[in-house]
């Protein structure tokens, strides 16, 4: 009957309909536009962070300056009658190594107004070789006591004083000598004698303490480049820390 065939091809179109849909599902080439369409899986990027670096402070820089002085400014370390007047001396304010292993910029040192340049170069010398020095203050700080300049094992120069032991000026009087880390290099008697007890150690010139000046290293050689001599080079009596323009 005709209704019978109608109801039979619907069936049929029904089943078939479904039959396709199943197929497009799985993904097997349907070129039907309105199919659904396989999304890749989504892929996320990575970014490498940069290599961290370690910037290392800068070492402060060698500076100096040197200045005139005036008798104000050596009250206990020069009077009348002595060899230089304050107008022939001047003042270094220069940076140096401490035994900190880290730079001072307050570095003050009273030398013969001749010799200043000439020693700015020394020091300059020590300073890049970062050969460390206890501390560096004018006599002045120690009432113009030598003795208790050396007792905190103080770097100077200037002061209007005789020669140890002697009646003659020393070239410290002159501004043209230079007394650096003087426990480390003490002055020794001849007969083999210091006289500050914290020191006697150093008369032993085989230790190899910071600051410890050997004959031949690069302190004597830095000194010696502007004609300057260690009295560690002397006969008999033996004065370590220091180096003056005449050899006494």
């Amino acid at each position: 009957m005709r209704g019978r065939g109608l109801k039979r091809g619907a069936a049929l179109l029904t089943a078939f309909t479904a039959a396709t849909a199943v197929t497009t599902g799985c993904g097997q080439g349907s070129d039907d536009k309105g199919a659904g369409t396989a999304t890749p899986p989504r892929t996320t990027a990575t970014t490498t962070p940069p290599p961290t670096t370690t910037t290392t402070p800068a070492v402060q820089r060698f500076e100096s300056r040197v200045t005139k002085v005036t008798a104000a400014d050596l009250k206990h370390s020069w009077r009348e009658g002595c060899p230089v007047p304050p107008s022939g001396l001047r003042m270094i304010q220069m940076t140096y190594w401490g035994m900190d292993k880290r730079p001072h910029p307050d570095g003050r040192l009273i030398v013969n107004a001749q010799a200043a340049d000439d020693l700015v170069k020394v020091f300059r010398r020590l300073y890049d070789m970062r050969y460390p020095i206890r501390r560096m203050e004018p006599v002045d700080v120690y009432k113009g006591s030598d003795f208790d300049s050396i007792e905190a094992n103080n770097t100077s120069a200037f002061n209007c004083r005789n020669s140890t032991g002697g009646t003659r000026w020393s070239q410290h009087a002159y501004g043209l000598a230079v007394d650096i880390n003087p426990c480390e290099n003490p002055y020794v008697s001849s007969s083999g004698e210091v006289a500050h007890k914290d020191c006697v150690k150093f008369r032993n010139r085989q230790r190899r303490d910071p600051g410890v000046i050997h004959d031949g290293d690069r302190v004597v050689k830095a000194f010696a480049s502007i004609g300057w001599e260690w009295g560690g080079h002397w006969s008999g009596i033996k004065d370590y820390q220091h180096f003056s323009s005449t050899g006494r």
